[in-house]
């Protein structure tokens, strides 16, 4: 699942995308209101978080600007105003929630998940459920299944798992997995891709014949069924 978090304060934006990290989400970032439009008009998210006191665009405008494009990922809003009217006025611009600042991780964590079970028909499982082959993997409930057999991953696993589903037969690089799994300050010459990938193979494919994660020399990985 990826979250776009848009919050101009750093240290708010940092303490957001580690534990969202830690909790197996992907997440983009932006610290101004227009350069979150960009970003969410260009990538697909499955939930924001944006704070109301933005530059260049404030977080009520970016907000409506994100319904009137028919993006429906639902937002939570954070704001340190706390009256009434200004929750009615955030709901009412198209956001789906509404936390005070300051607030507690475990929280926001918990409203985040809250939002996209909400947000989740029963009818439209599919979009919470990706398969290739004989491997299926809920991004609600975080089960991988192959032929089967529950494999139990590790949040970066699970993230690094859902990126190469989400790009079926497509070779994405080390640069592009770090970018999605890691902080883009990693050294593009460590080998923590390398080590994420070989932990993934070892319960991914090491126990049937039929390997999906394959090497493409001096370009990436890809993850197919032949």
């Amino acid at each position: 699942m990826r979250v776009l978090i848009v919050e101009d304060d750093s240290q708010i934006a940092s303490f957001i995308i580690k534990g969202l990290r830690q909790a197996g989400f992907t997440t983009g970032y932006a610290s101004n209101g227009e350069d979150a439009l960009h970003l969410a008009l260009s990538e697909a998210y499955d939930v924001a978080v944006v704070d109301i006191m933005l530059p260049r665009l404030d977080g009520l405008s970016l907000i409506e600007e994100l319904r009137r494009q028919k993006i429906n990922a639902p937002v939570i809003i954070l704001s340190a105003k706390r009256s009434v009217d200004d929750r009615i006025k955030g709901l009412e611009a198209g956001g789906d929630d509404y936390m005070v600042k300051p607030f507690a991780f475990s929280e926001l964590l918990a409203r985040v998940q809250a939002v996209l079970r909400r947000t989740t028909d029963i009818s439209t499982a599919d979009q919470t459920r990706l398969v290739v082959g004989d491997l299926s993997i809920n991004l609600l409930s975080r089960e991988v299944v192959r032929a089967g057999e529950n494999l139990y991953l590790q949040a970066r696993e699970f993230a690094l798992l859902e990126y190469l589903v989400r790009n079926a037969g497509r070779v994405v690089s080390k640069t592009m997995i770090m970018e999605r799994v890691w902080d883009y300050s990693f050294d593009p010459q460590t080998n923590v891709v390398d080590v994420l990938v070989c932990r993934l193979r070892n319960k991914l494919d090491k126990s049937f014949a039929q390997k999906m994660i394959h090497t493409v020399r001096g370009v990436g990985y890809v993850l197919k069924t032949a």
